[in-house]
């Protein structure tokens, strides 16, 4: 370069200056005074509990602080990144954010960082947002309170905002969006924005906004009829898990700005698909899945020819799958099952689909395979879900080399070895709810995740190869014993991955076996409704992950064996309808949620060590032979006496090599209402305790009508005492009460006809007196539920009641409409007769002392 040119000295002059720079800032990258006031103002208002912010001190240079970063030039603050980041727990209860921070932050006390583009704060558990003044700090805005903004401070650099998933936030305004004219990216799903009705009016406001995500909000106007959206630069629109109930907008259609991405899944959407889609000619995924749109799939979406991803699953979607979808060659993943699709499915419906790399078919009643046998996709699948007419397998599954998801569902077909040896190769394999015929005897299974449920497998129980992690059998054909599955010497030799066995709902028997000592990392095991018989093995306790054991429906018996207090995250323990003896065991940890005895032959009392018990909502030890009085320390049982703490999830959740998450439910049955019934999707909502069929004596106590949270109680086929208390009408959500066959005295107490939810209630069989209690609550009950209380009265009862004269309380007695001789009839027809005697006594008298009379 020749460095005699004017323009190659000012070059080098610029290069010489930003080097010089740059090193300064390398070596005293100091923050600006002004910068550092203001999140040091920030962090004081809000709460830290884990000390995230712990770094943020004037000891230290602020652009070193955790989550901040500074411009290399000017040194001021233009990232600010505090995402909290949440552990996933075995069951999800609920995402624990103890750790996060929370409170109320001032939002436009960090629009005073001037040179702030980057604002990131999702996943925290923020409470609400406020707006102080700048020159005022007396004065605030509280978005959850007030819908009109004063003095806001413009912020024109910002451009990336995310409050997302702060689920305790209330936003009931967004006008503050009106001073960040550069906003490009806005991330605000999972907050509560109910109560602002203008959403749409204001988001057009910002002319820069590219990215616009609004999911599970509580939205509920997608004001449909409006014909222009003023949206500009918009390029991705996630408005999902919202409740519309309307059609797609005609905005929507309207918009010129090229959106690439649209996404309004669960959203309760109807209609058909219009054919103004066509004018989002750029658009590459579409994705409308879980709404109640209908019709049929149009031919000319075929035109969308940058269409990445379309998915259209669990809507209402009828008629035949076009050939149409066949020229989408840039689709990747293509999603239509759970709909109401007829007639047949054959290649040219994926023509031109060399791209596609997950594909979704499932349909109720199947679709009709006609492929051709000799046909080969020009795709590669990796996700695959089908559900298909027919005895055999489409050829063209087995040229599928790169499946990690392999999901059949409704279908009938034979399993021969060869599809076997296929599906090894498979990750992750669900055959659920089908009739797939085979015979698992020399079978060895080696996916990651295997779902084989409800099938007409049988034989004896497969191997398992270190791959398995996850292994669902339950009610198919499979017998004999479960040696072959845990005991199997070469598996013994290798280090086992297994964390979900079921293989309940089968013909097994035999023992329990003692190969359990190579399963510790067990997480949820399952041998219900099987024939299997014997004691439980020591070396069970030996999985000390275990959190769920079901051994419901054998023939097992015994003592419950002390080892299995090794067993320290044991949540649910149930052992219903077997033949176990001695107590009830002390040593369940403190943090279950339930514990399910019912039908068996424990005996003893109850121990106190249940009332530490404060996670558990299900205590079910019906039908056994169980003493002594109900503990008065149930109260202590957190989950049952507030009704905040009612709802707890029992879906089991694992992520394997941190590659997906996997859910799968528990399940029980329970006896509520007078029914069994299986609990699965529901039971995190059933607060349960269930004492009836046993010995238990003395009176029901008083603490015991402070489990508010509590839905079902039975205290049935006891030797209970006493009067019931007016608290019985504390217990609001009660919704079925049994207290039947016992020693109950009294009146039934009015409270109990507050209880509005209440649907089973049965006293029969009790001691109880005097006049049910009036309300169309009690009398909406059957006679049928006061039977076997002879002194009771009052609708439903036919037997009427009697006022004492004496006595202005409810104290009534009973008439009987049908001549019983009740207390009154018996004084009634007594005085009759008196009057008729004393009567009669005096005429004789009169006619003896009077002598005309006399001789008359």
């Amino acid at each position: 370069m020749d460095t005699s040119s004017p323009y190659a000295l000012i070059f080098a002059c610029l290069l010489w200056a930003m080097m010089f720079d740059a090193g300064t800032c390398n070596f005293n990258n100091r923050c600006r005074e002004k910068d550092t006031q203001v999140l040091l103002n920030f962090k004081t208002g809000i709460m830290d509990p884990s000390g995230i912010l712990s770094s943020w001190s004037n000891q230290q240079n602020c652009c070193e602080w955790r989550g901040v970063t500074c411009d290399r030039i000017n040194s001021r603050v233009t990232h600010l990144s505090l995402p909290c980041s949440t552990s996933i727990p075995n069951y999800m209860d609920k995402e624990d954010k103890s750790h996060c921070l929370t409170g109320t932050f001032s939002l436009s006390l960090l629009m005073e960082l001037e040179f702030l583009s980057y604002l990131d704060l999702r996943n925290n558990d923020f409470l609400a947002i406020q707006f102080d003044s700048v020159h005022n700090h007396n004065y605030y805005y509280n978005l959850s309170v007030s819908n009109r903004p004063r003095q806001f401070l413009n912020s024109s650099t910002l451009r990336h905002l995310d409050l997302s998933f702060n689920e305790n936030l209330v936003i009931n305004s967004l006008q503050f969006l009106f001073r960040m004219s550069s906003l490009e990216n806005l991330y605000i799903s999972g907050v509560d924005l109910h109560m602002e009705t203008n959403w749409l009016q204001l988001v057009t406001m910002l002319p820069s906004l590219s990215v616009l995500q609004m999911s599970y909000c509580q939205l509920k106007d997608l004001s449909p009829s409006l014909q222009h959206a003023n949206f500009t630069a918009l390029k991705i629109l996630d408005l999902s898990g919202n409740k519309f109930h309307s059609e797609l907008p005609k905005w929507l259609f309207n918009l010129s700005c090229g959106v690439s991405s649209v996404s309004i899944g669960l959203c309760s959407l109807t209609g058909q698909l219009p054919k103004e889609l066509l004018n989002l000619r750029h658009l590459e995924e579409l994705i409308l899945l879980h709404n109640d749109l209908n019709g049929p799939i149009p031919d000319w979406i075929g035109e969308l020819d940058h269409l990445q991803y379309l998915m259209l699953d669990e809507n209402m979607f009828s008629g035949i799958i076009p050939k149409s979808l066949g020229n989408l060659s840039s689709l990747t993943h293509l999603s239509l099952g759970s709909n109401k699709f007829t007639g047949v499915v054959s290649e040219r419906n994926f023509a031109k689909m060399s791209k596609l790399k997950s594909l979704d078919i499932q349909s109720s009643p199947p679709l009709i395979f006609d492929f051709d046998s000799h046909w080969i996709p020009p795709f590669q699948l990796e996700e695959l879900w089908l559900s298909f007419s027919g005895p055999h397998l489409p050829a063209w599954l087995y040229t599928q080399r790169s499946i990690q998801s392999l999901s059949i569902y409704g279908s009938w077909f034979q399993a021969p070895d060869k599809f076997w040896n296929f599906v090894s190769r498979v990750p992750e394999l669900t055959l659920e709810d089908n009739s797939i015929v085979g015979n698992l005897s020399n079978i060895l299974l080696n996916s990651t995740v295997i779902r084989l449920s409800s099938n007409r497998l049988k034989g004896s129980l497969p191997r398992l190869s270190p791959n398995v992690a996850v292994v669902r059998l339950s009610n198919n054909s499979l017998s004999g014993s479960i040696s072959p599955l845990l005991c199997d010497r070469k598996m013994l030799n290798w280090k086992s991955n297994l964390v979900y066995l079921d293989i309940s709902l089968n013909h097994l028997s035999g023992g329990l076996t003692s190969c359990w000592e190579k399963w510790k990392s067990l997480i949820h095991v399952n041998l219900g409704s099987n024939n299997l018989t014997g004691k439980i093995p020591p070396s069970m306790g030996l999985l000390s992950n275990l959190t769920s054991l079901h051994l419901h429906e054998n023939k097992l018996y015994g003592e419950i064996p002390p080892s299995l207090q090794n067993c320290h995250s044991l949540l649910i323990f149930n052992v219903r309808e077997n033949n176990f003896t001695g107590n009830i065991p002390n040593w369940i940890p403190h943090a279950a949620k339930a514990l399910q005895l019912r039908s068996n032959h424990f005996s003893g009392s109850i121990p106190a060590q249940i009332c530490q018990m404060s996670s558990l909502f299900i205590l079910d030890i019906a039908d056994n032979t169980i003493s002594g009085h109900i503990p008065t320390c149930l109260c202590n049982i957190t989950a049952l006496n507030n009704v905040s703490h009612r709802e707890f999830s029992t879906t089991l959740l694992y992520n394997f090599s941190n590659r997906s998450l996997y859910f799968f439910e528990e399940s029980l049955k329970l006896v509520t209402k007078g029914l069994a019934l299986e609990y699965e999707n529901n039971l995190q909502f059933m607060n349960l305790i269930d004492m009836s069929s046993n010995n238990l004596s003395g009176t029901i106590p008083l603490q015991m009508f402070s489990l508010f949270g509590l839905a079902s109680l039975n205290l049935s086929h006891n030797k209970l005492t006493g009067k019931l208390p007016d608290e019985i009408g504390n217990m609001k959500n009660l919704e079925s009460l049994d207290f039947s066959v016992n020693q109950f005295s009294g009146e039934i107490p009015e409270a109990l006809s507050k209880l509005s939810f209440l649907g089973f209630l049965n006293l029969s069989f009790n001691s109880f007196t005097g006049k049910i209690p009036s309300g169309t609550q009690l009398q909406g009950f059957d006679a049928i539920s006061y039977i076997g209380n002879s002194d009771l009265c009052g609708p439903p009862l036919t037997k009427i009641c009697f006022k004492s004269s004496d006595d202005k309380s409810r104290d009534t007695k009973p008439i009987d409409e049908n001549g019983d001789k009740s207390e009154f009839f018996s004084w009634f027809h007594t005085g009759l007769e008196s009057g008729f005697v004393a009567g009669f006594l005096g005429v004789f008298c009169a006619i003896l002392l009077n002598r005309k009379w006399r001789e008359a």
